[in-house]
């Protein structure tokens, strides 16, 4: 077990680095802006729950993701998170007694957004892992959104195809009535699964989500929020089930260079399997795939992030902010 005796920074010296020096609105920004190293302390002695030999298993293609990065910045998170689950299940109690009622204790549910490319889902597979350790072994459940996205067949009628990953090719009510059953503690419920080899849906199978301590829900859109509607009604929206959110940042260009070198190294790899829907780009030329490559992310991908990714970013609970090499350099956290 490694016990860090660092001093931790206190708010005061953490500052508020996301908004620029000088700029009038930096004391009125809702977030707290700590430097890697200042947030590495908050581990404040947490043992390390995950082996070097663990690391490539949870990270995904693209990302690099090492053990420093767990120590430093996963470790904290993980730590704080454990402090809102137990203030939220204190919280269920106390009003479970005000009620009268007599339900079991409701998933904490945590959402993780952010463009394609940028590493969500090494984010969310390394939460999941550190939060199923802890000492009294929670059972943690991981979702992601892409398995409500609509089936290709549907998409190519609605002329969806070139929109996949924006918000209107989910099936949002499919969505919000897995994440409301999820809430009410309603139990076994199940998701839809998604094949990346094939590029969509797949037909008739799920995953069961049978009442777990943790749910964890990863996709591009979790935090998105339409318009409210004139009249008053009530809409509900998936951050609405959130208790806590999580948004993974990087520079513009960092985002396409990583989404570029995906794309060559699943050229080279999954696509080459017959069966995969982007087979046919399994032998294009390394100018070609780049030319491709740029054309999916400057038409679909970067209008995407931003039309409906960024402009979330600030409704995010935490925003963990990467560099140019997807280390994670900063960490905003929302003040209470």
């Amino acid at each position: 077990m490694r016990t860090s005796t660092s001093k931790r920074p206190t708010a005061r010296e953490a500052g508020n680095a996301a908004v620029p020096a000088g700029d009038p609105t930096e004391s009125l920004s809702p977030f707290l802006t700590f430097p890697r190293h200042a947030w590495a302390r908050l581990r404040d002695g947490m043992p390390m729950a995950l082996t070097e030999a663990e690391i490539p298993r949870l990270r995904t293609l693209g990302d690099r993701l090492d053990l420093s990065g767990v120590e430093e910045v996963y470790l904290p998170l993980s730590r704080l998170l454990a402090m809102h689950v137990e203030a939220a299940q204190g919280l269920f109690r106390a009003r479970r007694r005000f009620l009268g009622g007599d339900e079991d204790r409701v998933p904490f549910v945590i959402g993780i957004g952010g463009s394609v490319a940028v590493g969500k889902s090494t984010t969310a597979r390394v939460l999941q892992a550190l939060l199923a350790r802890w000492p009294r072994t929670p059972r943690v459940a991981l979702v992601t959104t892409d398995g409500f996205l609509r089936p290709n067949a549907e998409l190519e009628r609605r002329g969806l195809m070139r929109r996949k990953g924006f918000p209107e090719s989910y099936d949002v009510q499919a969505l919000l009535r897995f994440l409301s059953d999820v809430k009410a503690g309603v139990h076994p419920v199940r998701a839809p699964v998604y094949s990346h080899l094939t590029y969509d849906v797949i037909p008739g199978d799920s995953v069961t989500v049978d009442a777990p301590d943790i749910l964890i829900l990863e996709g591009v859109n979790v935090l998105h929020a339409g318009a409210p509607p004139r009249d008053g009604r009530t809409v509900p929206f998936v951050s609405d089930f959130l208790d806590f959110s999580v948004y993974l940042d990087a520079p513009e260009e960092a985002l396409r260079r990583w989404y570029l070198d995906r794309f060559l190294a699943l050229r080279d790899t999954a696509f080459r399997d017959p069966r995969s829907y982007f087979h046919r780009y399994a032998r294009l030329s390394d100018a070609d795939a780049l030319a491709t490559a740029t054309g999916l992310w400057e038409d679909i991908n970067l209008v995407n992030l931003r039309e409906n990714i960024l402009p979330t970013r600030g409704r995010a609970d935490l925003i963990l902010r990467k560099g140019e090499d997807h280390r994670v350099e900063e960490i905003a956290l929302r003040r209470l």
